[in-house]
C-alpha cells in the first residue's frame, strides 16, 4: 500500500519556495498557529486530501522545469514519516528537497532522539527553513523566509 500524504494543497510550480522552480507540498495540520500566517488554512488536521507520495513525484517528473520539492504548510513534521517518504522518493528522482517549519533546528534534534519519523524526515531534506513566523520580525527582504527570526539551514550539500 502507498505512502499518502495528507495536503491542503500543491503549487506545482512555485518561484517562491526555495530556488528555482519547485514543487510546494502544503502539508495539512499545525501545531503552531502563528499569529499573522498567512497559510491559516493548513492550521486544521481535520480535511485535506490525501495524496499518494508516487503520484506527486511521478507528476513533478513530467514538468522538465521542476527542479525541487519544498514541504511546507502546515508543519510537514506533524507527518514526519510521510514527509520522509516523499522527500526520499523526490530525491532518488534527482530533486533537492527543502522543509519549512515552525521549530526550530534545535527542538527538531531533540525530538529525533525519540521519534523515528523526525530523525528521518531532517535525514530526507537539503534545506530546513526553520522557526515560527513572527509577525513583528516580518520582512520581504530577506529570501525563502517569512520573518527575520528564521534560519535557512543546509543539512546536505
Amino acid at each position: 500500500m502507498e505512502d499518502k500524504i495528507t495536503v491542503a494543497g500543491i503549487e506545482w510550480e512555485s518561484i517562491v519556495d526555495g530556488p528555482g522552480i519547485r514543487t510546494a507540498v502544503f502539508v495539512q495540520g499545525c501545531p503552531h498557529r502563528c499569529p499573522g500566517c498567512h497559510n491559516q488554512h493548513t492550521w486544521a488536521f481535520e480535511g485535506g486530501s490525501a495524496v499518494g507520495v508516487s503520484e506527486i513525484v511521478e507528476k513533478m517528473k513530467l514538468n522538465p522545469l521542476i527542479k525541487g520539492l519544498t514541504l511546507t504548510g502546515g508543519e510537514p513534521f506533524a507527518q514526519a514519516g510521510v514527509c520522509a517518504s516523499l522527500a526520499r522518493e523526490a530525491r532518488s528522482a534527482g530533486y533537492g528537497v527543502y522543509a519549512y517549519t515552525g521549530y526550530v533546528y534545535e527542538e527538531l534534534l531533540q525530538l529525533s532522539r525519540n521519534d523515528d519519523a523526525v530523525r528521518a524526515l531532517l535525514g530526507a531534506i537539503d534545506t530546513l527553513i526553520d522557526g515560527p513566523f513572527v509577525e513583528a520580525q516580518k520582512t520581504l527582504e530577506l529570501p525563502f523566509r517569512g520573518s527575520a527570526n528564521q534560519r535557512v539551514i543546509q543539512l546536505r550539500v
